[in-house]
């Protein structure tokens, strides 16, 4: 993976990303990062060979984990310190949700250094909100925040999985838009409240989609607390999450292959084999194009990473033929007249 970042910004000509988000500080999904990337907390991790962030996006719970003596060198730790870092800088930094779990830390800090409370509020980003800096009009994209809520980090311990980074990406491309749900590594509680707070407000659009981030690596604890004989039977609520997919729509799960074999059913730890025919089974009813796992494609002894790009022909998934050749798998918007 960091080659394949590290091609992508060559080609870019650009040694920097734009956004870095981690949805959660699983060593899963920050693996390497303190390695590959700049941190402005130490020199330590500085560099010309090391990529820069130019804004970092964290759930408040990445900055509120206790950590023991003999974990201080834990990446989790390590970047614990930069996003704690950039907050009492005040830039190149974004932190979803304002607990005051959080801001018990924060405030004493700010008063140190001579500054109001408020003098952070501007780099803290509520559910419920479009995050500022993109816009449909000039870049074609948004972010509408779902999760985390401050109720994940002040309700009890921090729990990663509950206050995870949950995003509707809205892309706009060629007169439609189109709609990614990015889902951590949650379970059915955290999407069960999502749904009835985005009703509430009524927001139910940004629950659509046409790309269906699965949870927690096809994990059938994102769907129910009972993982089924055959198939998990979804909780009400998140089955109209996986009811508001699209015509064409595509799921995508992270995770090691997922065969429909014996074993497989009998398989404790995700992916789950159950949660794999809940999917599919709702993917099927909103007339969806396919459920993909990144370590099938486009075969389980050599797989590659996913691309999907958004252009006229719609949501498109782009994949290598066995000749090499490239291909697209389209999802073409049907348009009225």
């Amino acid at each position: 993976m960091k080659s394949q970042l590290q091609d992508e910004l060559d080609e870019a000509d650009r040694n920097y990303f734009d956004v870095v988000a981690f949805t959660h500080a699983d060593i899963d999904h920050i693996c390497g990062s303190t390695e590959f990337f700049e941190l402005q907390f130490a020199e330590k991790y500085q560099g010309d060979d090391r990529i820069k962030i130019k804004e970092l996006w964290v759930p408040a719970a990445m900055l509120l984990e206790d950590a023991t003596n003999d974990q201080q060198q834990d990446e989790f730790v390590i970047l614990r310190q930069e996003a704690r870092y950039r907050l009492l800088e005040g830039k190149d930094i974004l932190v979803f949700s304002k607990p005051k779990k959080l801001m018990d830390w924060l405030i004493p800090k700010l008063k140190e250094r001579g500054l109001s409370a408020t003098a952070r509020d501007h780099l803290f980003i509520d559910a419920g909100s479009i995050v500022p800096g993109f816009s449909l009009g000039t870049d074609s994209v948004e972010f509408f925040c779902h999760s985390p809520f401050i109720k994940h980090v002040d309700d009890g311990d921090i729990v990663r999985n509950e206050a995870t980074l949950i995003f509707n990406i809205r892309f706009h491309a060629e007169g439609e838009i189109y709609d990614y749900l990015a889902v951590g590594d949650t379970e059915w509680e955290v999407l069960e409240d999502i749904v009835d707070i985005t009703r509430y407000h009524d927001n139910m659009d940004r629950l659509g989609w046409n790309l269906y981030n699965i949870p927690h690596h096809c994990s059938y604890l994102a769907l129910s607390d009972e993982k089924g004989k055959k198939e998990t039977e979804p909780k009400p609520k998140v089955k109209e999450l996986l009811l508001e997919g699209k015509k064409d729509a595509y799921m995508v799960s992270s995770s090691k292959p997922i065969p429909d074999c014996k074993d497989s059913y009998e398989q404790i730890q995700p992916p789950h084999i159950q949660a794999r025919n809940a999917y599919e089974h709702y993917l099927r009813e909103v007339s969806g194009r396919k459920l993909l796992v990144t370590m099938e494609e486009p075969n389980a002894s050599q797989p590659k990473p996913l691309e999907f790009e958004v252009g006229r022909y719609g949501v498109t998934y782009k994949l290598s033929s066995t000749t090499g050749a490239a291909a697209i798998v389209s999802s073409k918007p049907h348009r009225a007249g």
